[in-house]
């Protein structure tokens, strides 16, 4: 028979505190992305292009709607936000909630988009690239 796992106080406490900086951390980082739309938009839009894992007709209108997409998501509950990342989670094993957000909405919505031609690479190589503009940009 198995054995049933109790924590103590102090095991509840250290799991708490774990569970709380990493709800701080994504408050933070949602809260530092709306400090920053315009700059993420225009930086994310412009790196995917020229890895050519985007291929566009526009640019601009790449990059309104990825503005759109980080105003949606300092706008959305968590639960919005779980839902729209939940495909994705896997794809790294520390995500930004940010990056992952972009990446989703990249992946599902803008697919479709008529500005959009194609989209390239593999779901981590574009989590990768949209990460690396959201650490340059967010501290």
């Amino acid at each position: 028979m198995g054995k049933v796992f109790r924590p103590s106080n102090r095991e509840s406490s250290i799991l708490s505190k774990i569970e709380s900086s990493k709800e701080h951390a994504r408050r933070r980082s949602i809260v530092a992305a709306r400090d920053h739309v315009d700059a993420l938009g225009n930086a994310i839009a412009m790196k995917l292009v020229e890895d050519h894992l985007v291929e566009t007709t526009n640019k601009n209108t790449l990059e309104e709607q990825i503005v759109k997409c980080i105003e949606a998501l300092c706008r959305a509950d968590d639960f919005d936000i779980d839902y729209m990342v939940a495909p994705y989670r896997q794809v790294v094993q520390h995500p930004n909630v940010v990056s992952l957000y972009v990446t989703a909405f990249l992946l599902e919505k803008l697919i479709t988009h008529q500005a959009v031609v194609d989209i390239f690479g593999s779901d981590s190589e574009i989590y990768g690239c949209i990460n690396k503009q959201v650490a340059k940009i967010l501290p």
